[in-house]
C-alpha cells in the first residue's frame, strides 16, 4: 500500500516514515522544506534501506497535489504539513490560518477527487483548550489561548464535515501531546530551523553548547513545582501511533488522545536528562508564553483499547535518544 506523507521530512513525518516503511507500506512524501532540511530523506532511505519519492512542494498548492495523485496509486494519506509555533501563531495569525486550514482542504478535496478513502490527519492536544486534565477524546473542546490550535480545531471540523457527507471517506484526528525524542539510529530527530521553539531540542542544545541557558516560561503555575506540566511522549511510539490508526481501517471518523498518559514537569524533565546523560543543564526562569497552560496531559484508554496502541518508551529513553541525535546533528546533516 502507498501513503502520501505530507511534511514527511519533518519531526514527526519523518519517523512515522520509517515505521510506517517498517510494517510494510511504501510512502510518498511531499514536504516544502520550511522547517526541514533535504537530507532527511536521504537518512531515512539509510535506514529503511527503502526508495522514497519526494516531492519538494507546498501542499496549499492544488495543482502539485494532483499531480502526485496522479502518478502515485496511493491508498491513503497522513497530513502532517503545516505551520506549528504557538508562539509565532500569536504573531502571525493570518499566515497559519492560510496554511493550516488550506493545506487541509486542497488534501482532502484531493482524496474525494480520486477516490482515497484514507486520511490521517496531525491534530493535538491544543484542540482541548483550558479543559480539566487528564485530556478525554469525549470532551467538548474549549476555545484554545492559541491561532495554532485554532486552526487544528478548524481542521478537525472540516474533516468532520467531508466525511459525514462523504461516508467512505474514513478520517482519524490524532490528538497527541509533547514527542519527544529520536529514532535510535541518531539518524533523524528533531532539527529547529533557528532558535527551537520546543523544550527537548532546546535543552540538547544547551548540553551541547549550541545554547547558553534554558529558558523556563514561568515557574507560578498551580503544578508540583511551580513550571508547566506536559505529557512528553516518544517520537517513535508516536509514529508508531499513526499506523496503528491506519491499519485499523475503521470507518467514519475517529478520535485518539496519543500519548503516555502521564504528566512531567519542566523541571522533571530537565533532571530525566541531566540522570540519563550526567550532564548538567543551566536554567532561567522568565515569564509565561501567551497561549501557554498549566497542563495538559492525556487519557489514553481509547487508543490502547480500540487501536491496541499504547507508548511503550520511557522518559530516559526519550532524553537518551534526543541526546544521541544532537551529538550526531552535524554529521548528519553533512
Amino acid at each position: 500500500m502507498n501513503i502520501l506523507v505530507t511534511g514527511g521530512t519533518g519531526y514527526i513525518g519523518s519517523h512515522t516514515c520509517i515505521a510506517l516503511i517498517d510494517a510494510g507500506y511504501s510512502v510518498v512524501v511531499a514536504d516544502n522544506l520550511s522547517n526541514s532540511k533535504r537530507e532527511t530523506i536521504e537518512n531515512i532511505k539509510y535506514i529503511t534501506g527503502q526508495d522514497i519519492p519526494f516531492y519538494e512542494i507546498d501542499v496549499t498548492d492544488k495543482q502539485a497535489v494532483e499531480c502526485i495523485f496522479r502518478k502515485h496509486k496511493l491508498n491513503g494519506v497522513i497530513h502532517f504539513a503545516g505551520l506549528k509555533a504557538v508562539g509565532e501563531s500569536i504573531k502571525k495569525p493570518s499566515t497559519y490560518y492560510e496554511n493550516n486550514i488550506i493545506s487541509t482542504l486542497v488534501l482532502a478535496k484531493a482524496c474525494l477527487k480520486f477516490g482515497i478513502n484514507q486520511f490521517v490527519f496531525s491534530s493535538s492536544a491544543t484542540v482541548y483548550g483550558e479543559n480539566e486534565v487528564p485530556f478525554v477524546e469525549t470532551m467538548d473542546l474549549l476555545p484554545t489561548t492559541n491561532p495554532y490550535g485554532e486552526t487544528k480545531s478548524i481542521c478537525e471540523r472540516i474533516l468532520k464535515d467531508i466525511a459525514q457527507a462523504n461516508p467512505s471517506f474514513s478520517v482519524s484526528l490524532l490528538r497527541y501531546f509533547n514527542p519527544v525524542g529520536a529514532h535510535e539510529s541518531g539518524l533523524i530527530g528533531e532539527i529547529p530551523n533557528g532558535p527551537p521553539n520546543n523544550l527537548m531540542p532546546y535543552i540538547t542544545q544547551v548540553a551541547i553548547g549550541k545554547q547558553g541557558k534554558l529558558k523556563i516560561f514561568g515557574n507560578d503555575y498551580p503544578t508540583i513545582d511551580g513550571t508547566g506540566i506536559r505529557d512528553y511522549v516518544h517520537v517513535m511510539d508516536l509514529a508508531e501511533g499513526h499506523v496503528a490508526a491506519l491499519t485499523s481501517k475503521r470507518e467514519g471518523v475517529q478520535i485518539y488522545n496519543l500519548g503516555t498518559g502521564q504528566g512531567t514537569s519542566v523541571l522533571q524533565l530537565v533532571r530525566a536528562f541531566e540522570e540519563s546523560t550526567g550532564i548538567k543543564i543551566s536554567y532561567e526562569m522568565v515569564d509565561c508564553r501567551p497561549g501557554d497552560i498549566a497542563a495538559c496531559y492525556a487519557d489514553v484508554q481509547k487508543a490502547r483499547r480500540e487501536l491496541g496502541w499504547v507508548a511503550k518508551r520511557d522518559l530516559k529513553t526519550m532524553c537518551r535518544d534526543a541526546w544521541r541525535f544532537e551529538r550526531n546533528y552535524d554529521q548528519v546533516l553533512k
